[in-house]
């Protein structure tokens, strides 16, 4: 039996974006191990673009003008990195990775903090078992809307506005997805925001989650400042189960979160349409790590776990669990390690030391 739906009488097509960095080295990577864990029971269709800031200097543009609607009817996409020093960060970012977010209503971000088996994490005396939680992030709008401008530039009265925007549909959306996450884990939601200096935009938040936990009354919650959660992350993660916060803050959390998995390079990332009504999106924390792009040694895990959480998406839980297993053997042997994890070997030993797993 195969978990194949047999009604399905198409591929599936996986629009991929190698991008720019080391994702052009760890995304063939993932493809690799993804292909091992189908092989036989489900046919996926990779359909690659160019789109990055090589295009950016020969077109003048991320991706093209139609980029979108080229993306629109694909089950999935795959996303290496998106960033180089030839180009300002923000003009990266919002020409390709925020524009897919939001046109495809990926309002959901969802990124794991799991230390795996066999890794040395920075806290001493926290093992797996204290590191183990999720991280919901509103991944559409808040601090990242791009609601502001600048006015009077070049002169001593230039002035930035940069406004947050939280609407109560999408808060409220979010807060739901991270209460049905909590209730198929330990039942606990952690709520993270500042609501004693942002007077406004984070009071609103707390007030949305109030609202929504009367709806979910067997799971336990707790509301924390953002800065206090950063420490409660470093001195007591088991303390964490789901965590759901706003765009800007969840993102920086998930980088500290990143950090007690031993390495960003671990760490995997879905941008979710959870209605499924676009393709959902799905990429590794690190980033495209220019210092290290070219050399062969980026980690490859957080690509390959982000392709497991598509593979779930797609209702291919099975061939994820295959994935999972293999990065947890893989680690826990401590034999095929990269050298952000203290060992010597390259992106691709670490991918075709899993894909070996996955064949036997």
């Amino acid at each position: 039996m195969t978990e194949h739906d047999p009604e399905r009488a198409t591929p599936y097509r996986i629009a991929v974006i190698a991008g720019d960095g080391v994702g052009k080295e760890v995304i063939p990577a993932g493809i690799e191990v993804i292909e091992a864990a189908t092989r036989g029971t489900s046919s996926i269709i990779w359909d690659r673009f160019d789109w990055g800031t090589d295009r950016f200097h020969r077109d003048g543009a991320m991706m093209p003008p139609d980029g979108i609607d080229q993306l629109r009817g694909y089950d999935a996409i795959y996303l290496g990195a998106v960033g180089d020093p030839s180009l300002p960060d923000h003009t990266t970012l919002w020409g390709l990775l925020l524009p897919i977010r939001k046109a495809f209503d990926q309002y959901i971000n969802l990124r794991p903090v799991r230390l795996l088996p066999g890794i040395s994490g920075p806290l001493r005396d926290k093992g797996p078992e204290a590191i183990d939680f999720l991280c919901v992030r509103e991944n559409t709008e808040g601090e990242y809307a791009g609601v502001g401008g600048r006015v009077h530039r070049g002169t001593a009265h230039e002035v930035a506005i940069e406004t947050a925007v939280f609407s109560r549909f999408n808060v409220e959306r979010t807060i739901r997805y991270a209460f049905d996450l909590a209730r198929g884990r330990r039942r606990h939601l952690t709520s993270v925001t500042k609501s004693n200096a942002q007077q406004y935009s984070m009071t609103f938040w707390d007030d949305v989650f109030n609202d929504v936990k009367r709806d979910y009354t067997d799971v336990e919650t707790a509301s924390l400042l953002v800065d206090a959660a950063a420490a409660l992350m470093i001195r007591a993660p088991e303390r964490f189960d789901v965590v759901v916060a706003s765009n800007l803050f969840a993102d920086i959390l998930t980088d500290l979160g990143g950090a007690l998995m031993g390495s960003l390079g671990l760490a995997p990332s879905a941008n979710l349409d959870p209605d499924r009504r676009f393709p959902s999106m799905f990429e590794p924390v690190h980033g495209s790590a220019p210092d290290i792009a070219g050399r062969g040694i980026a980690n490859p895990i957080g690509t390959i776990w982000a392709g497991a959480l598509m593979l779930e998406h797609l209702g291919l839980p099975k061939a994820a669990g295959r994935i999972m297993s293999a990065i947890e053997t893989t680690t826990g042997g401590g034999s095929t390690l990269s050298p952000d994890l203290g060992g010597r070997a390259g992106t691709k030993d670490v991918a075709q030391a899993i894909v070996a797993l996955l064949n036997q």
